[in-house]
């Protein structure tokens, strides 16, 4: 004790941390925990009626009802942010919650969207009992415009005679006759209005890609909820899609509480009354093999300036391009073109660019800035959950849903090479070049940013030293920095590219060394090269960044021109079989193909471009062995420039950039 003290605050301490609230708390949870565990599991269902058995199972459960299901029915959530994001301009509306229970999906529903913009909420359910848990928390919450309604879903309507939106929170699957409440609900769904279901499932033996299980899984899973009444088969939403027509939905699982390992397949659905059109549905796709489980890229790595001398884009152009980073996709949209596809075997890209896309549809342009200006957003987590995973196709969610930390360590230093430019930026501080970095970065112009290049230690003496000692240290650079995993899975450059540089004679530090030197004596990177910014910074400039984070070019996205952007996750050349094309951009896609192969894209590229119309590319040859090939199939070819000739362009990453149009008369 001493010191005059007592011992009080080493008693106080001590029942705090052993007899605190919170653990009194946790027990108290644990022990609701296990009477719904014991009701679920071992409880009968009794009663002469569906609300009979209802009553017997919810009945003894209904007080710690909410607490439990909030680690177990994880659609609901995204259900309701689904809906509340293509309601959040309206007003006045009427919602019907079918199977509502407790009330809670009201409580939820609050974070996504202002219940004040709802005229009347229904909380219909035919359980005594979590009708009365809903009542109280209506009254604790001061919901005036909140009616909980004691009443079988088959029969129910709302008093208004139509609904804006109409939910079923893991109650279809517990209602026997699902034919008749969904037809109930479909004859009150205004003409405008939404259904949302999620629910616990099984698919078909033959569903669609994204839903199917394998026989084993389906037999568990039904076995398992059929013992507590709940039929989770795929009749269900079989219907509601011979009756409604899918706007979006998500097939994904969720943990247990208390159970390891096992977790329960649910699906997010939601659905409009039929259209002229009719719903798509997502293939499921896997990257290819020796891909990263992430993007290669960040951003787009072929400067988009010297394509657009050549492209001559107009309104007329449907454009074929594989995505990379997406940005030079955008800038299409940008720059005029009437339908762009942008098509990337590796869905990491896909994921990326679908992002940016649903971004620009949905978000703010401070916002966007955050995410891909600065690669670092802080409520990246709230808005993704709000506005942008309600927006995204399974697969994209799927990449994102457990990337969104990329937002806070910073985008740009991610993926391969990102991870790349992190790692040579930490070489740099260790070697003692970090203000050297910061300094070519922020050179105010050309010829500042050319004396902080050539003043540099390690550059002078590449360029000056003796040549022995010259090639002893670009030997050990190139074999540590740039052997080939390196170059693939930070570079994105596959073997088959390598080998046309070799043929080139061209060793590969020499390569690189060119690259390098020529953007830092031609172009200056704070004021007009954002990808080498991007690089030495991890992030983009306002008035140095790509087109569709400048804020006229995402004023002219989000005016619309974003909706003519087709992202596909595909070969490219299964893309090119889909439609006819005016406009090609092959980037140096060409490169990673066999002769035999570049044989057959050039055939396909005779059929489905139009007669007129332009293919690009680049390669890392001087003289791509393929581009007589394509002359041969049909186009007068053109190389537009070469490294051996000088600078390139802002990227100077290629050796050669090549322009081909197809022969014929565009009237043919």
């Amino acid at each position: 004790m001493g010191a005059g003290k007592d011992g009080r605050p080493v008693r106080d301490n001590y029942m705090k941390k052993n007899f605190s609230l919170d653990k009194l708390k946790n027990i108290s949870s644990v022990k609701n925990d296990l009477t719904v565990l014991r009701h679920m599991w071992f409880g009968s269902k009794k009663g002469d009626d569906h609300a009979a058995r209802l009553e017997s199972f919810y009945g003894p459960q209904a007080a710690a009802y909410d607490a439990f299901r909030a680690r177990f029915l994880w659609g609901r959530k995204p259900m309701l942010a689904a809906c509340a994001a293509r309601l959040a301009d309206r007003s006045n509306m009427i919602w019907v919650d079918l199977g509502g229970g407790t009330g809670e999906n009201v409580d939820m529903m609050a974070k996504y969207i202002d219940l004040a913009s709802f005229k009347a909420i229904y909380v219909v359910d035919l359980c005594h009992s979590l009708c009365e848990v809903a009542k109280r928390k209506a009254k604790a919450k001061g919901w005036k415009n909140v009616h909980v309604v004691e009443a079988d879903a088959c029969k129910f309507s709302p008093p208004e005679g139509m609904a804006t939106l109409v939910t079923f929170s893991y109650s279809l699957t517990m209602i026997p006759p699902f034919h008749g409440v969904i037809d109930q609900a479909i004859s009150y769904l205004s003409a405008d209005g939404l259904v949302g279901v999620a629910d616990f499932y099984v698919s078909g033996k033959y569903d669609l890609p994204m839903r199917q299980m394998p026989w084993a899984r389906r037999f568990f899973w039904r076995s398992i909820f059929d013992i507590d009444n709940i039929d989770i088969g795929p009749e269900r939403r079989a219907y509601l899609e011979q009756k409604l027509e899918r706007v979006w939905e998500q097939n994904s699982q969720g943990s247990i509480p208390y159970v390891p390992w096992l977790r329960a397949p649910y699906y997010v659905w939601i659905g409009r009354h039929p259209t002229v059109g009719h719903a798509l549905h997502e293939e499921r796709v896997e990257r290819p093999p020796m891909f990263p489980p992430t993007f290669l890229y960040t951003q787009s790595w072929e400067d988009p300036e010297p394509d657009m001398e050549v492209m001559e884009i107009n309104g007329n152009d449907t454009v074929l391009t594989l995505t990379s980073g997406g940005c030079n996709a955008l800038n299409l949209l940008v720059q005029g073109a009437g339908q762009v596809v942008s098509v990337d075997c590796n869905p990491a890209q896909s994921a990326l660019l679908e992002l940016k896309k649903v971004a620009i549809q949905q978000l703010e342009f401070e916002d966007v800035w955050q995410m891909f200006g600065e690669g670092v957003h802080p409520r990246i987590e709230d808005l993704y959950e709000r506005k942008l995973a309600p927006f995204l196709s399974q697969t994209s969610h799927n990449f994102w849903s457990r990337r969104l930390w990329y937002f806070q360590h910073g985008l740009y230093y991610q993926g391969g090479m990102g991870k790349l430019c992190w790692v040579l930026q930490c070489l740099a501080v260790v070697v003692g070049l970090g203000k050297t970095v910061k300094r070519l970065a922020n050179a105010p112009t050309l010829d500042e940013q050319r004396r902080v290049w050539d003043s540099n230690f390690i550059i002078h003496f590449v360029k000056h030293g003796p040549k022995l000692l010259v090639w002893l240290f670009v030997k050990f650079v190139s074999l540590v920095l740039f052997n080939k995993a390196v170059l693939w899975f930070g570079g994105g450059v596959p073997g088959k590219q390598y080998a046309l540089i070799k043929a080139d004679g061209i060793p590969i530090e020499r390569y690189i060394a060119r690259t390098m030197d020529g953007v830092a004596e031609n172009s200056h990177v704070r004021k007009h090269n954002y990808f080498y910014y991007n690089c030495l910074t991890g992030k983009f400039l306002r008035d140095n960044c790509p087109t569709y984070l400048r804020e006229a070019g995402f004023a002219a996205l989000k005016g619309g021109l974003v909706e003519n952007l087709t992202v596909s996750t595909n070969f490219f050349m299964e893309e090119l079989k889909a439609r006819t094309y005016t406009k090609v951009i092959l980037m140096d896609h060409v490169d990673w193909l066999d002769l035999h192969v570049a044989q057959e894209l050039a055939e396909l590229l005779a059929r489905q471009v139009a007669p007129g119309g332009i293919v690009i590319w680049r390669s890392a040859s001087l003289c791509p062995p393929y581009a007589d090939v394509i002359r041969k199939a049909g186009f007068d070819v053109r190389c537009i420039s070469r490294a051996d000739q000088g600078y390139m362009d802002r990227v100077n990453m290629y050796s050669s950039f090549y322009m081909a149009r197809r022969k014929g008369n565009k009237k043919d």
